[in-house]
């Protein structure tokens, strides 16, 4: 089987791009990375997603952004919650995590040349998505000509694909294609703010989006909620 590592984060669109890739005929290393962040029960979920998948590898990469902060996912800063947003906003909110997309699709991109495997998966969107700027089609354009200009298999010519399956899909969809694929949302985590047993707020930016997603398409929502 062609090898494909998958970004995994515990939160429900990785889950689903890991079951694509699965159906792709990949067989998946999951790569997650725990970089300081508030919610660290989406790591036990993203053990838990890896297991349920029954992928090949899973392996949990350190690097501590909590060490630049600069984010309320790394910092001693609140997440806005709903009497806080308001949709319409430009601004990026105080949720994006500086460079950690690009931080992550580094290690993956390291781990891929490692295993010999030309293709990565992650599971960014910009349809819902709260606005980063790491989310967009061309940041992943952009990363893909990086990864084949600045790797040994880029240069030797075997090439790098990395592979966004749910970028242009809106939060139902995914949610539909993750119920064809068989995957069991009860076993991610979204919510920015998410207690030790990964139970969500309901309040934050996240919690809205799988909410949303979920009653748009029709499907049980099984999100467990603190309180």
């Amino acid at each position: 089987m062609k090898k494909a590592v998958v970004l995994v984060s515990g939160g429900m669109d990785s889950a689903v791009v890991a079951a694509v890739a699965r159906e792709q005929g990949f067989a998946v290393h999951a790569l997650s990375v725990s970089y300081g962040q508030r919610h660290t029960s989406e790591l036990a979920a993203a053990a838990r997603v890896a297991a349920t998948l029954c992928v090949t590898e899973h392996k949990v990469v350190n690097v501590d952004l909590r060490t630049i902060g600069g984010s309320a996912l790394t910092a001693d800063i609140d997440v806005p919650l709903d009497s806080d947003q308001d949709a319409s906003a430009p601004e990026i909110p105080v949720t994006y995590v500086p460079a950690r997309n690009t931080i992550m699709l580094s290690v993956a991109l390291g781990w891929a040349e490692v295993l010999g495997a030309a293709d990565i998966f992650c599971g960014v969107n910009a349809v819902d998505y709260s606005g980063y700027p790491d989310c967009r089609p061309e940041f992943i354009e952009a990363f893909e000509r990086l990864a084949n200009l600045a790797t040994k298999a880029g240069v030797e010519g075997a090439g790098i694909r990395i592979h966004a399956p749910l970028q242009r899909m809106g939060k139902a969809a995914i949610v539909r294609e993750g119920l064809r694929l068989g995957v069991d949302f009860a076993q991610t985590v979204s919510c920015y703010q998410a207690d030790a047993q990964g139970r969500a707020c309901g309040h934050c930016d996240a919690c809205r989006l799988r909410a949303e997603g979920f009653a748009a398409a029709g499907a049980p929502d099984p999100t467990r909620y603190a309180g």
